[in-house]
């Protein structure tokens, strides 16, 4: 009954054009960050607006986009030719593949959509594959759940339990709290990156988290 509780004060969705109180959201529970109209999370308008300023995606073709979010799906899947949405396990995809291990051929694809992803899986595996089927110039667009006031990313082995993973790490299916050492992890794979943030008029405009960034990991 509270993940629909009204905000205070009035935003607007860039994603959709609402303007209006957003939705509370999330375990814990978060005011204020659900578009009322498409169900955009904050992390998904401030990528509609960075991709806005910075063409990110210009001349995209090809396209993964993991675990994806039906707002963000549907624009896709009208913008690209190419667009594919895959899944370990879910059966509502086009394709079904393991991130660390797609099987997919190399430079085969121009972009990769992971938003929250890589805090559940085996991320510098996963990382290396995106950068294997990544064409040249190919980018991931990745989003992750970071305390820029750590200087290192938080893992711990002993962490096994759905019950201490979410105390440790915020959601009983993460296995990481990345810190700002994050870009390095890209780069440790061959990466170019590249980060964008919000300025803090339009966080609070559009509801968004202060200081959250889209990285854009680019292959030479």
């Amino acid at each position: 009954m509270f993940m629909r509780l009204p905000g205070v004060h009035p935003r607007t969705c860039p994603v959709c054009g609402y303007h209006g109180k957003f939705h509370a959201f999330g375990v814990p529970l978060v005011l204020d960050v659900m578009c009322a109209r498409c169900d955009s999370l904050d992390r998904h308008r401030l990528f509609a607006l960075m991709d806005d300023r910075h063409q990110i995606l210009s001349g995209v073709k090809s396209m993964l986009h993991f675990a994806p979010e039906d707002i963000l799906r549907k624009k896709f899947s009208q913008r690209f030719p190419e667009y594919r949405a895959v899944d370990l396990v879910r059966a509502d995809v086009d394709f079904n593949c393991n991130i660390e291990d797609t099987l997919l051929p190399p430079n085969s694809i121009d972009a990769v959509f992971a938003s929250h992803i890589l805090e559940h899986v085996d991320d510098r595996r996963a990382i290396a594959e995106l950068f294997r089927i990544l064409k040249p110039g190919g980018k991931v667009i990745a989003m992750v759940p970071i305390i820029e006031a750590w200087e290192e990313t938080y893992e711990n082995s002993e962490v096994t339990s759905e019950s201490e993973r979410d105390l440790h790490f915020g959601q009983y299916d993460h296995v990481r709290f990345y810190g700002r050492d994050f870009p390095r992890r890209l780069e440790a794979a061959g990466f170019d990156v590249t980060a964008y943030m919000a300025t803090p008029r339009e966080c609070v405009d559009y509801g968004l988290q202060r200081g959250e960034k889209v990285f854009v990991a680019t292959k030479p």
